[in-house]
C-alpha cells in the first residue's frame, strides 16, 4: 500500500469512501450491513486506513454503519474522517446538537479528520462567520478538547470561494477536499484548485475520481488509444491513476459499492505507477471530447460582458449550464450556485437582445442557453 502524510498522520492513498455503500432493497437509507463489514474488513487488511463518511449520506445511516464496522478493530488502525452539514445553511445554528449526535452515532470520542462540508457560494459567509457563535470557531474549541485530530474542509465552489475561506481560516485548515478527475480537470476548473493548493502547501485530498462511475467504461476507439500507452490497463485504474499521480494529493477517495469494486480498487494503490505527461495529456483529450458533443463551448473569452445591458456574468451562467447538464445525480450542485446570486445576476435577467451572440467567437446563442437553463430548472423545481 502507498502511504501519504497529513500534518504527522500516515494515511493509505486511498480511501473508502462511504457515500455509495451496498444497500438492500435499492432503498438509500437501508444499508446492508454485512457486506459493508467485509469490505471494511478486507480494505483494512490490505494497508486502507481511511474511512470517509458524513452526516447526511444514506439518510444519516451511513456514519453508523461504519463506525460499527470498524469499532471490531482496534482504534489505532484507522481515520474516521466525518463532515459539518454546511450545504443547508439552517445546519448552523445546530452545531451543538449536530457535532455531539455525530459523537454519539460513531461511538468514538474524537474524529481523526473532520470536514466543514461543500464549501460553496451559498453558505461561505456562514462558514467565514469568526464570532464566538461562528461554526469554525466552535470546531476550533473541540480540537482542543482532544474531539478534533485535524481539521478541514471539502469545496465545491469556485477557487475564489476556497480562497476566501483560506484567508480567514488557513492556519486552521489542514487539508482541503476537492472533485478531481480527467474528465473535471478543466470542465470544473480543479486544474486551478490543484495548482494554489500545492503553491500554498495544502495537502489534497480527491473525491470523484471516477464522477460516480461514469469514468469507469471507455468506447472501443478510446481504449485503443490508451491501450497504445500502457495495453490491457482498464478504465477504473486509469482513473485512479489519474488521481493518484496529481501533484498535491495525498489520497483518493473510493466510493465502492461491493466487495469486488473494493478489491480491484485498492489492488491500484499497492505499488506507485504514476501516469507520464502523455498519458495525461490523452486522457484530458478523450474527457475533452466527450464534452465538445453535450456542453456549450465557451471559451470564457469574456468578449460578451461589456455588451449585456444587464451586466449579467454570462460565462459563469453557462458555466452553470454545462455543470447542470453534464451530472444527473448532483444537479443541485449548480443550483446552489445559482442561490447564491442576486436576482439580478440570474438567467431570467437576460432580455433576448442577441449582442452577446453578435461578438461572440464561438456564435454562442447566449439567449437560447440561458432560456433553456430556465426551463429545465423549472423543471427540476
Amino acid at each position: 500500500m502507498i502511504y501519504r502524510d497529513i500534518n504527522g498522520t500516515r494515511l493509505s492513498a486511498i480511501g473508502m469512501g462511504c457515500m455509495r455503500l451496498p444497500v438492500v432493497g435499492g432503498c438509500d437509507g437501508f444499508i446492508d450491513e454485512e457486506q459493508v463489514r467485509q469490505m471494511v474488513d478486507y480494505a483494512l487488511s490490505h494497508g486502507v486506513n481511511y474511512f470517509d463518511t458524513a452526516w447526511g449520506y444514506h439518510a444519516g445511516r451511513s456514519e453508523t454503519v461504519v463506525s460499527s464496522c470498524l469499532r471490531r478493530h482496534p482504534r489505532d488502525r484507522y481515520c474516521l474522517a466525518t463532515k459539518f452539514p454546511g450545504y443547508n445553511v439552517d445546519n448552523f445554528a445546530r452545531k451543538e446538537a449536530i457535532f455531539t449526535e455525530q459523537l454519539e452515532r460513531t461511538g468514538v470520542d474524537h474524529f481523526d479528520f473532520y470536514l466543514l462540508h461543500n464549501v460553496i457560494e451559498l453558505n461561505i459567509e456562514h462558514y467565514l462567520d469568526m464570532g464566538r457563535d461562528g461554526l469554525v470557531p466552535y470546531l476550533l474549541r473541540q480540537k482542543e478538547l482532544g474531539r478534533i485530530d485535524h481539521l478541514g474542509f471539502s469545496c465545491h465552489g469556485e477557487l475564489e470561494t476556497l480562497i476566501r475561506l483560506m484567508n480567514v481560516w488557513g492556519g486552521h485548515m489542514e487539508f482541503c477536499q476537492i472533485q478531481l478527475n480527467y474528465q473535471d480537470w478543466r470542465f470544473q476548473r480543479a486544474d486551478r484548485k490543484v495548482a494554489w493548493l500545492v503553491e500554498q502547501g495544502v495537502p489534497i485530498i480527491a473525491m470523484e475520481p471516477l464522477r460516480g462511475g461514469r469514468l469507469a467504461a471507455f468506447t472501443a476507439q478510446e481504449q485503443a488509444r490508451l491501450d497504445a500507452l500502457r495495453p490491457g490497463v482498464s478504465p477504473v485504474e486509469w482513473g485512479y491513476r489519474y488521481a493518484q499521480s496529481t501533484p498535491g494529493v495525498a489520497v483518493t477517495l473510493s466510493g465502492m459499492s461491493d466487495l469486488a469494486q473494493c478489491r480491484q480498487n485498492i489492488a491500484v494503490f499497492q505499488a506507485e505507477d504514476p501516469l507520464t505527461a502523455e498519458e495525461r495529456r490523452v486522457l484530458e483529450g478523450i474527457a475533452e471530447a466527450r464534452l465538445a458533443d453535450s456542453v456549450v463551448p465557451c471559451t470564457g473569452c469574456r468578449y460578451c460582458l461589456d455588451q449585456c445591458p444587464s451586466e449579467l456574468d454570462i460565462p459563469y451562467l453557462i458555466a452553470l449550464y454545462n455543470e447542470f447538464m453534464s451530472r444527473d445525480d448532483e444537479k443541485w450542485l449548480s443550483m446552489l450556485k445559482l442561490d447564491a446570486l442576486s436576482e439580478e445576476e440570474l438567467p431570467a435577467m437576460c432580455l433576448g437582445c442577441r449582442s452577446c451572440t453578435n461578438v461572440c467567437p464561438q456564435g454562442i446563442d447566449v439567449a437560447g442557453v440561458l432560456d433553456d437553463f430556465i426551463d429545465r430548472l423549472s423543471k427540476t423545481g
